[in-house]
């Protein structure tokens, strides 16, 4: 504003980049993942009578929708219990976390949430909804943690997990016919490791 002291400007200069990059990021993921759940959304609907919502050829009621949301909540809650062990007994899982972490400073709870929701919905209707009716499990799975994968040492962890979450998370999808099974497992393990792996490095950081 006008009037306001040049020294004041630069030192909040930095805070103030900052924190328009982490929108910006925040704005480009969701965007990704609109698209995404787009793509999906017509690739299934190009099959005649085809529904993303369920598996193909497999039971389309788990005790209903209710039940189906309780089994991925389920599984959501054991793949957080495995995560927070290796974390907490392999060195590998700590500077897995650590990695991941460090590119997530800056991001806050609610963003954490939304940017979950919107990642877990959009990918299980693209490699569960679309992708795995077309390929099946197997490749589905594979190419889910093909897609996770970078070329670092600290997260080659992190692609086995995607792997046998993909295996995981496709199995559900069948063994209950309803994609909300998946969604619900998707969305509680990054609704709660996205702000926890943030909050973890903010404070090593700190040196807290």
């Amino acid at each position: 504003m006008f009037g306001e002291d040049p020294k004041h400007e630069r030192e909040k200069g930095p805070l103030s980049d900052e924190g328009a990059d982490r929108d910006g990021f925040v704005r480009a993921a969701l965007f990704f993942y609109g698209a995404l759940g787009c793509i999906a959304l017509v690739w299934r609907m190009s099959t005649p009578g085809a529904s993303i919502l369920h598996a193909p050829d497999h039971p389309t009621s788990f005790d209903g929708v209710g039940g189906a949301l309780l089994a991925g909540l389920l599984v959501g809650g054991i793949s957080l219990g495995l995560s927070e062990a290796l974390t907490r007994l392999s060195d590998l899982g700590e500077s897995l976390a650590d990695t991941l972490g460090e590119s997530l400073v800056g991001i806050s709870t609610a963003d954490g949430i939304l940017l979950a929701f919107a990642s877990g919905v959009a990918e299980e209707m693209f490699f569960r909804g679309a992708l795995q009716p077309t390929v099946g499990l197997v490749w589905a799975s594979v190419l889910f943690g093909a897609c996770h994968f970078l070329p670092r040492k600290e997260l080659v962890l992190w692609s086995v997990y995607a792997v046998a979450m993909g295996f995981a998370l496709g199995w559900l999808f069948e063994a209950t016919g309803h994609l909300v099974a998946p969604m619900a497992a998707h969305v509680l393990v990054n609704a709660v490791n996205l702000p926890r792996l943030a909050r973890r490095a903010e404070e090593r950081s700190r040196g807290g």
